[in-house]
């Protein structure tokens, strides 16, 4: 999912959204749902289906070092987040107004480090 900076949703403001290939954030999201709370904010997807791009906090970028991720900074030109998707080629996997306003960058890292660990055990059973 190709985004540019003025493409990204807003959260109160600015926000960031961080991209993982599809079958980690699948994962991550369904770890999420599970956890306590409601823990995940608003997702995209690409149409290809290659990418999710979870949407976090403002700055969250400035730490964000997670291997096989990225975290898109923006600089606060975002747009509203509304029920059409924000991104060309792409749509909500959980819309805004299903969601919390943005997933916490601490609680996506820990859901994105299990799914990696799931995904390799899986992987490793073939």
């Amino acid at each position: 999912m190709e985004t540019r900076q003025s493409d990204i949703p807003r959260a109160q403001g600015a926000c960031d959204l961080v991209t993982v290939p599809a079958r980690q954030g699948l994962e991550a999201v369904d770890i999420l749902r599970r956890g306590p709370g409601e823990a995940v904010g608003p997702v995209l997807h690409d149409d290809d289906g290659e990418t999710l791009g979870f949407v976090v906090p403002p700055g969250t970028a400035a730490a964000w070092d997670v291997p096989g991720s990225t975290c898109t900074e923006t600089d606060g030109r975002g747009t509203s987040l509304h029920p059409e998707p924000p991104v060309e080629g792409s749509d909500w996997l959980l819309p805004p107004g299903e969601a919390d306003l943005a997933t916490d960058p601490a609680v996506l890292r820990a859901a994105l480090g299990e799914a990696a660990r799931i995904i390799k055990a899986a992987d490793s059973c073939r």
